[in-house]
């Protein structure tokens, strides 16, 4: 691979650790609206019942599930001479994403619910292909960056940085400056023409952080493994199942993806249902909704470089339990909030311990399970002599995208059960106590399994410097 490559498997730099960070924003602001605001938008602003919005939402996140291997799998097979296997797909990726979100957000409350409900299916199902198209071998391009034990954990530390940033300002930034109330809307994010703004303003940054991160990663494609140094020679969609329950066979990669799928529960409860709970449950205006989550989201970012830390000292595995264990506490506490809302209401100080705990333990949930997937690839190219990252990282977010599938699924159904109604300004108490509770008990139990399946897991830094110095045999 040459000098510049040999340096590449070992030690990058901090700058180009940043390059390859900062497409994670494009991604994380897009994930994020889609996330947090669409539910809400589709049923309080738009008037689209929960049942509907759930499914088509549900709908959208099960394609983008599906097409991730597929994407996985055409990505590691590409055999472009000037842009390798994953830049091009990162170029037009980045470019529908901004067009097609922009689209998402303009729809008209005055449509009647059948083409807002059309509309919204579609331009959901474009914005989740090429978010498709652009993540899965951004994704996979990380694991091929460095093959050292810490320094992909650093790497996917930046990363997850450029992610939460992308998550704050979508939520945060979106809260404080397209939210504001006015005359006509007190409570600013049921303002149509807020979303439209806001929409504006992510497309564009989400383009300008994409084509920063295919600039800055350029330079690496000629040093990069290919289709054929991979032994990548499948064909046809047989042989990508194959793959994808090849995958599965490796035992600590299927430990990580199980674990990273009952994680992903507690973060699609909090996304989808949030909003509903910190506007309805408690009473928070859209600054108090703003601090909360800015609270979460900042000590994620500043958390990154102590789980970093953390994980050298006591390794992956037990660093990752131990920001589970902090959010079941932190979901502990939220329980009590609940129970005693009509205290908490309006007032965000009581938040901030949940927000802080929350924050913290969530930091090295992001990082750590990415770094052990490049892990996991090691055993399987000691095994079977292929590195194939693209079908592991596809095969990775489809699991975690069809339990947030499902997940939504149930809270479209769950809003129409408990009576949720868009057009009353109190909901019943009943409403408000399940909406809450739907939360802290769904993203307990979603913890709880995700340490189950984390135990089993039994690679660390001993054994994986053993297999690599057995892969730096064989290769040379």
């Amino acid at each position: 691979m040459g000098d510049f490559g040999a340096g590449m498997n070992k030690k990058i730099s901090l700058f180009d650790k940043i390059g390859y960070g900062t497409g994670n924003f494009s991604y994380g602001i897009i994930f994020q609206l889609i996330g947090t605001y669409m539910v809400f938008y589709a049923t309080a602003v738009l008037g689209i019942p929960g049942s509907l919005i759930g499914t088509t939402v549900s709908l959208s996140v099960m394609w983008d599930a599906v097409s991730d291997p597929l994407m996985g799998y055409i990505s590691d097979i590409t055999k472009f001479k000037k842009y390798g296997r994953r830049h091009l797909y990162i170029l037009a990726g980045c470019i529908a994403i901004a067009v097609f979100n922009y689209l998402l957000w303009a729809i008209s409350p005055q449509w009647t619910t059948s083409v807002k409900f059309l509309f919204i299916l579609l331009y959901l199902i474009l914005v989740k292909t090429f978010m498709t198209v652009y993540i899965t071998p951004y994704t996979a391009l990380g694991a091929e960056l460095s093959n050292d034990y810490n320094e992909r954990t650093s790497i996917q530390g930046i990363r997850t940085i450029f992610f939460l940033l992308g998550l704050m300002f979508a939520t945060v930034m979106g809260m404080f400056l397209f939210f504001k109330p006015s005359e006509q809307y007190p409570q600013g994010q049921l303002n149509p023409e807020a979303y439209l703004n806001m929409a504006v303003t992510s497309s564009l940054l989400a383009l300008f952080f994409g084509m920063f991160c295919f600039f800055t990663t350029k330079k690496f494609i000629p040093y990069l493994p290919t289709a054929q140094e991979s032994n990548m020679k499948f064909t046809g969609l047989g042989n990508l199942l194959k793959s994808f329950i090849k995958a599965l066979s490796n035992k600590n990669y299927k430990y990580v993806v199980l674990a990273y799928l009952f994680t992903n529960i507690a973060s699609a409860l909090i996304s989808s249902l949030g909003l509903h709970v910190f506007t309805y449950t408690f009473d928070f205006d859209n600054r108090d909704i703003a601090i909360v989550f800015g609270t979460q989201f900042a000590i994620s970012i500043l958390s990154q470089p102590v789980w970093v830390r953390i994980s050298k000292k006591i390794d992956k595995k037990p660093s990752v339990i131990s920001g589970l264990v902090m959010c079941i506490i932190g979901s502990a506490f939220f329980v009590v909030l609940v129970l005693l809302k009509d205290n908490v209401a309006g007032n965000f100080i009581y938040m901030l311990p949940f927000a802080a705990l929350v924050g913290f333990g969530t930091g090295g949930l992001f990082s750590l399970p990415l770094s052990m997937i490049a892990d996991t690839i090691d055993v399987e190219e000691l095994n079977s002599g292929t590195r194939p990252e693209g079908v592991y990282y596809g095969c990775f977010t489809f699991f975690y995208k069809l339990s947030q599938s499902l997940t939504i699924f149930f809270v479209g159904i769950l809003i129409d059960i408990i009576k949720f109604d868009a057009d009353a300004h109190v909901q019943p108490e009943s409403t408000l106590v399940i909406l809450g509770l739907t939360i802290a008990i769904g993203s307990t139990l979603g913890f709880l399994a995700a340490i189950m399946s984390y135990s089993r897991y039994d690679l660390n830094k001993s054994r994986i410097s053993k297999i690599q110095k057995i892969l730096s045999l064989k290769n040379n």
